[in-house]
């Protein structure tokens, strides 16, 4: 049993992720702001159901508040901490980049600040495949430069890679951090794709369907995502005096002066956004009706995963279909919402 420490646990993943812990026995504090940028009830649902374990804590804390973010960690004494506290979605970050700036880069260092004065086991960090930006040599591995982000969001998540790095390297920190890939399922944001067509086809009112629908994605099933990242917390990078005895692992991501790596999660899949509308079409029992539009600002018209390293690390694949994955989505949105 290890003490957890998790920012984000009312949100979507932190929430997936605090259950499996919890369900694994450990002890989980979670953090979160409950901010409004989408429906707090359903943030402050999910905690609820979290707080149903006696194993879980909750604090209604934000990242940006560094004497009260570590009050908190200070009195819980986490030996490891993953971060996936963050101000998500790359349309927003076009009307309010303070948000992002303050809670992905200031907030990010906050709680590495807290990993460092608490010397924990492994502090493991949320970022965004988006950070490959305007690469188009697919699929996207973590070998590649990333030095052409399309959006604020993502310029912000590759900072706190950078970050991430330098904190590793300056204090021997073991640091792994995450790029997700099109993460959906149950208990999802209302800001999300497949929330949004799922509430619009059942209501019989049309999609906007963007760059006409020439779009892939990489979609990956937030069990899969979590049970990832659980199965990382026990494989942090090897401290640098440790080296020695360190079974090299090959394609790995290891920098070569600090305990760190970076590690893409995703279904190592390509599947057209019309295939995806499709699966939801099926999961309604009805058809949906389109508008078809151009691309948005900051968005990239594919992205796809090379997971070998997290299949070499942790000897792991996500495996969840995307109709199986929308399947169960639907079943959670009709049960919640009562439709």
């Amino acid at each position: 049993m290890q003490k957890i420490l998790v920012t984000g646990t009312a949100g979507f993943i932190g929430f997936h992720l605090a259950r499996l812990l919890l369900n694994q026995g450990h002890l989980v504090l979670g953090i979160d702001a409950i901010t409004d940028y989408y429906d707090i009830a359903l943030k402050h649902r999910r905690h609820d159901i979290l707080l149903q374990n006696p194993n879980f804590t909750a604090h209604e804390t934000d990242i940006c508040d560094y004497p009260a973010l570590k009050q908190v960690a200070d009195g819980f004494q986490p030996d490891v901490i993953v971060h996936l506290a963050a101000q998500a979605g790359v349309r927003y970050s076009l009307e309010n980049p303070r948000a992002y700036i303050e809670t992905n880069v200031t907030g990010t260092f906050n709680v590495m600040e807290c990993a460092r004065e608490l010397a924990v086991d492994h502090l493991l960090m949320a970022s965004t495949s988006s950070v490959y930006g305007a690469n188009e040599e697919m699929p996207f591995s973590e070998s590649q430069k990333t030095e052409t982000q399309m959006s604020l969001y993502a310029a912000t998540k590759k900072a706190g890679e950078n970050m991430g790095h330098t904190y590793a390297h300056l204090w021997g920190l073991p640091t792994t951090m995450f790029r997700f890939f099109t993460v959906y399922g149950p208990w999802g944001r209302p800001d999300m794709a497949l929330f949004k067509f799922t509430q619009l086809g059942l209501e019989g009112a049309p999609i906007d369907v963007f760059n006409h629908g020439n779009m892939e994605r990489d979609f990956t099933y937030v069990g899969d995502i979590v049970s990832a990242i659980s199965l990382l917390i026990k494989a942090p990078p090897p401290r640098i005096n440790e080296r020695d005895d360190w079974k090299e692992i090959e394609g790995d991501s290891l920098s070569h002066v600090a305990p760190f790596r970076v590690i893409n999660i995703g279904n190592s899949e390509k599947v057209r956004l019309m295939d995806y509308i499709e699966a939801i079409e099926n999961a309604i029992g009805r058809k949906i009706k389109r508008n078809y539009m151009d691309i948005q600002p900051g968005d990239v018209p594919a992205s796809w995963a090379d997971c070998q390293l997290l299949q070499n690390l942790v000897d792991y694949q996500p495996r969840t279909s995307v109709q199986d994955g929308v399947n169960r989505f639907v079943d959670w949105y009709r049960e919640y919402y009562e439709v």
